[in-house]
């Protein structure tokens, strides 16, 4: 009997990969990287000269059909496989992507007499420009004892569902009438493979309110929000929403055509990219906290019973793997402030020096910024450069650095955001260790892991926890491979359940990063003082950051 495969697409921020996976031990035969064409969409509109406002993040759908068009075939033809034994397709993606389509599910963009309004496009995730909506939805939730509030740490985040709808409606409410349905990016690119519309329930359970006893929240608390949003769930909101693993339909002739691969292969629903990380690091029990690291974190984590933790992004029962509660928490942005500082923020000569050195920027300050000991540069950051998702929840934070002098140099600068990131997560791995969610092993993957030795051994020593680093580089494509296994079923040659995927094409790598008592030590004082200036900065004891912002935004 020939080895069977399946893909796994990843959908990241800036671009999407494909993954071709062995299903009888999760080998990655081949993989391939498209860029997005249109990158992330923030200064201005295509095909016009239209200005966005202030945290505004767009993105084009045909980016996300190009990436199967070029990253599909590009694997197959590497690989050498047999078309005919690819079995299944996964897909995962950044969330909440979402955008409006019409009853065709074209998006709005295409539409020629409606791509010059902004909100025809796909919100990125990282669109934060729905604060006020979000800010009115978790006061009115607070204010009527919303059950579903406690579940997402008390605060809906700007970044989620309902918040960019009631924007839209808002800001354009010719657009929201126009609009057929809203989409989870995730579910747009699965219905256009297979032509079956239906939600995944681990973007509807974390980003758009939906619990898999109670349901979406109730007309009454929509029509409290604003009278338009009464009857949003059963209109634009509409359709099945299923289980992952849930095989969505099969492989369109015209897209298989299109992607270089046999029609009818079974395509799964989609997931979250993060989420789709856990079953590929092969974790599948409590008490492990997985941290998808690249340009944010995404921190995920298993429990048996569900408790309110302060901060976190949602609890969703069944909503990472069957059986269990699925708990998920974040930083909204990590890498990017590391590429923010590289970009932006270093003289001339360190990049001069790096390319003399043939290293990359990153290599070089990491390699200098090693040479340090915890403590020894004097500085201390906060890691909200792209505000702060958990646990404050609150995008209008900013970032802070203390302790520069005439002698700080890059590299120490470096290390002190490195420091910054690890601060967050520890913030995060004491929230749910503190309510009863039990965090005793941490496991890395995504692009950050691999790459800076420094920033694994820094995390290791924050949080005092050993960390198991995943084998694989593309870890949310395997897992979203897996579930491409699960939706085919054993039958084609698959697997029957995301945990017997896992225990058979999981891997981790043997070295892993303990944390060293002595630097534990003296983190332990650094992490007091962080807590004092986030507590300060971030809990209204000075409001300075967001001052500063409604200045910035007066004066443009």
């Amino acid at each position: 009997m020939s080895k069977k495969y399946a893909i796994g697409v990843d959908y990241g921020t800036e671009s999407g990969r494909a993954v071709l996976v062995d299903l009888s031990d999760g080998a990655e035969v081949a993989d391939h990287v498209t860029p997005y064409p249109h990158n992330v969409i923030d200064e201005r509109l295509p095909y016009s000269d239209i200005e966005l406002k202030h945290d505004w993040a767009l993105q084009h759908p045909g980016d996300y059909i190009e990436v199967l068009r070029r990253s599909v075939p590009a694997v197959m033809k590497a690989s050498g496989v047999d078309p005919r034994d690819v079995i299944g397709l996964g897909i995962d993606f950044t969330a909440c992507t979402m955008l409006p389509v019409d009853a065709e599910g074209r998006p709005l963009c295409l539409n020629p007499e409606l791509r010059d309004d902004p909100h025809s496009w796909v919100k990125l995730w990282k669109h934060h420009a729905a604060q006020e909506e979000a800010s009115r939805i978790n006061e009115i939730a607070k204010e009527r004892g919303e059950a579903f509030l406690p579940r997402y740490g008390g605060k809906i985040s700007s970044e989620w569902m309902i918040a960019k709808v009631w924007q839209i409606l808002n800001e354009a409410p010719h657009i929201y009438d126009k609009t057929d349905q809203f989409m989870e990016a995730a579910d747009w690119v699965v219905s256009q493979m297979t032509g079956t519309y239906l939600r995944n329930s681990c973007t509807a359970g974390y980003k758009a309110i939906w619990h898999k006893q109670d349901g979406y929240p109730s007309d009454v608390f929509f029509k409290a929000l604003d009278p338009r949003l009464e009857n949003l769930t059963r209109t634009k909101l509409r359709g099945e929403v299923v289980p992952l693993g849930t095989k969505a339909g099969e492989l369109t002739p015209e897209m298989a055509s299109l992607m270089g691969i046999r029609p009818g292969i079974a395509i799964a629903v989609g997931n979250v990219d993060a989420h789709a990380a856990v079953p590929g690091v092969g974790v599948v029990t409590p008490g492990k906290l997985v941290m998808a690291m690249g340009t944010s974190i995404c921190h995920m984590l298993l429990g048996t019973e569900e408790r309110e933790v302060e901060g976190m992004c949602g609890v969703v029962e069944d909503g990472i793997i069957p059986g269990y509660l699925g708990y998920e928490a974040g930083q909204s942005a990590v890498g990017d402030i590391f590429a923010w500082y590289v970009e932006q923020g270093v003289p001339a000569y360190v990049k001069e020096a790096a390319e003399a050195e043939g290293v990359n920027v990153h290599e070089w300050l990491e390699r200098r910024a090693s040479a340090y000991k915890p403590g020894e540069t004097g500085l201390l950051a906060l890691d909200w450069w792209n505000g702060n998702r958990s646990v404050l929840v609150d995008t209008d934070l900013t970032g802070l650095l203390v302790g520069c002098t005439l002698l700080t140099k890059p590299e120490e600068i470096y290390r002190a955001l490195l420091e910054a990131t690890a601060f967050g997560t520890r913030k995060i791995v004491d929230a749910f260790h503190h309510s009863g969610v039990e965090v005793n092993e941490l496991y890395a993957c995504g692009g950050l892991p691999q790459k800076n030795k420094l920033l694994m051994q820094i995390y290791a020593d924050v949080t005092n926890r050993e960390i198991k680093i995943a084998d694989s580089k593309q870890t949310p494509a395997l897992g979203a491979a897996m579930f491409g296994a699960v939706a085919a079923g054993s039958a084609q040659g698959g697997y029957d359940t995301i945990v017997e995927a896992a225990s058979r094409m999981a891997r981790v790598r043997e070295e892993t990063y303990k944390p060293i008592p002595a630097n534990v030590a003296v983190y332990e004082k650094l992490y007091e003082e962080y807590n004092r200036l986030h507590d300060y900065f971030g809990r209204g004891g000075n409001d300075v950051m967001k001052r500063l912002k409604a200045i910035k935004e007066a004066s443009r």
